[in-house]
């Protein structure tokens, strides 16, 4: 138990880094006050342009996959199926950093480059399916919110794929479906937009004044 909660603050903590916002202040705006008003990838491209989402991107992937690596490698080096339990704990304190941080008054971005930095750290086949995913459908509809809700969906599914035999197998998928939810409660006013015709699609931008 004292191995989660430790994974879990040291993720929270890594997952406090916004790399929107910090990208949006060196651009001397709030990015969360233009756009959709999330400090993620897709509102830094659709505000600040390729360049600023790119660096938006893996900087919310990377402190995903940074302290995962260093807590398996580093901190408990347990067996293989205790190391991807505890991944999947720092992963998950990594999101509620993302999403609610608390030196921005808990208003962050919606975790989904995170979860895929998560997902990469987690199993690299689970990270291959969800990419393909999510470049598939949001080439397709030009939504990236749909994309990024397949990916929070993928993770749990490869879960059960991959890990159905794992003795903690149900411990992981309910983690795991914790990004799901997440995402979803995160995208609540997207999925509103996409059934009533009115979600931005990619490439849409928006005026900085």
């Amino acid at each position: 138990m004292i191995d989660i909660l430790i994974c879990l603050c040291i993720g929270y903590a890594c997952g406090c880094i916004s790399t929107g916002y910090i990208v949006g202040k060196a651009n001397n705006i709030d990015i969360r006050n233009y756009g959709s008003g999330n400090a993620g990838t897709t509102n830094a491209i659709r505000t600040l342009g390729v360049k600023a989402g790119a660096i938006t991107f893996l900087g919310d992937a990377f402190k995903a996959l940074i302290p995962i690596l260093i807590i398996r490698l580093f901190l408990f080096q347990n067996s293989a199926m205790e190391s991807q339990l505890l991944a999947l704990y720092t992963g998950l304190g990594v999101i509620l950093g993302h999403n609610y941080p608390f030196w921005l008054h808990f208003k962050g971005g919606k975790g989904i480059a995170a979860t895929g930095g998560v997902i990469l750290a987690f199993d690299w086949r689970v990270a291959l399916v969800a990419l393909c995913g999510f470049v598939i459908i949001t080439a397709v509809t030009r939504y990236v919110s749909l994309g990024s809700l397949l990916v929070s969906i993928i993770f749990p599914i490869g879960v059960v794929l991959f890990y159905r035999n794992n003795p903690q197998f149900l411990h992981m998928l309910i983690v795991s479906c914790f990004f799901t939810v997440s995402a979803f409660y995160k995208h609540n006013g997207n999925i509103k937009r996409l059934l009533n015709g009115t979600e931005n699609k990619l490439g849409q931008k928006v005026d900085v004044k």
